[in-house]
């Protein structure tokens, strides 16, 4: 059980820390999306109250820059592609 606990807040400090996406920290600590989805928006809530909201902040502002991320990638994905043309 303190293993499930001690990764949930290492989860929790990374986003925090680096301003990260749920899909970043999956990758950095090798686990799926929705069991880093899961820790910081359920199990967190249960374990510390303030790092849990801080992770809230954290995530509820990626999900409101997320049109912009997507709309940058499809940007630099046409860039390519034009440039690979000529």
């Amino acid at each position: 059980m303190w293993d499930i606990h001690m990764r949930i807040l290492a989860e929790a400090e990374y986003i925090i820390k680096t301003n990260s996406t749920v899909r970043a920290a999956a990758q950095y600590f090798g686990i799926s999306k929705s069991t880093v989805h899961k820790d910081v928006t359920e199990r967190l809530e249960e374990i510390d109250k303030r790092l849990f909201e801080l992770v809230r902040e954290v995530l509820d502002k990626n999900l409101s820059e997320r049109h912009i991320r997507g709309g940058m990638a499809t940007k630099s994905k046409y860039a390519d592609k034009r440039k690979n043309f000529s």
